[in-house]
């Protein structure tokens, strides 16, 4: 036993009430198809990630905490996970194993803060799991922390290889004030990821 359709019954309808107009009905019933089915489209739920604020692109403000985003923090643990989205619920996608590695926020959600690393990959991390501590990675070549502000003068501190994570104390126009494995001095910014090029602070 066969039942009739959903568009046959708005057609039979239709045509009981205008049965000189069966183009009418027609284009009627259709109409009133296509309208529900809009109307469940725009109830549709957004992706929770379009709840936060900011994308990486230019200087904006977290909806969470109010501060600058994008801006550079610094891993807390030895073994933090970056999931695939704002809460536990979602996959992990990386476990970073070094304490102090530089990672830049570029959103926020909740407890949740959106960041990218180094190497341009980018997951969700607890704020829990982040420093505010200023770090920087040395990239390219090898890099001298001098005892003073001047390249001329002998007095090489440390040389830093690529790889090596920084703790930054201060940056001016040139210079950052840094330590790494108990030496302190000074490193122009030309080969360090975690400081943007007209940041200053300290």
């Amino acid at each position: 036993m066969s039942f009739p359709s959903l568009r046959s019954l708005q057609l039979s309808f239709f045509r009981s009430f205008f049965p000189e107009l069966p183009v009418l009905a027609t284009c009627v019933a259709t109409c009133a198809v296509a309208c529900l089915a809009a109307m469940l489209v725009v109830a549709a739920p957004a992706p929770v990630q379009a709840q936060a604020q900011g994308d990486g692109v230019g200087p904006t403000t977290g909806r969470v905490t109010g501060r600058p985003t994008p801006r550079f923090v610094s891993l807390k643990s030895g073994q933090v996970n970056m999931r695939h989205g704002p809460g536990e619920s979602y996959a992990i996608d990386w476990v970073y194993q070094r304490r102090g590695m530089p990672v830049e926020v570029i959103a926020e959600h909740d407890n949740w803060r959106k960041v990218r690393d180094h190497e341009g990959t980018e997951g969700w991390i607890h704020f829990q799991l982040l420093d505010g501590r200023r770090m920087a990675l040395v990239e390219g070549g090898p890099v001298s922390l001098y005892r003073r502000q001047d390249t001329a003068t002998p007095g090489v501190a440390a040389i830093a290889d690529p790889g090596v994570i920084l703790r930054l104390h201060n940056c001016g126009p040139k210079w950052c004030r840094a330590e790494v494995s108990g030496y302190k001095g000074w490193i122009t910014r030309d080969n360090l990821w975690g400081v943007y090029p007209d940041e200053e602070f300290g």
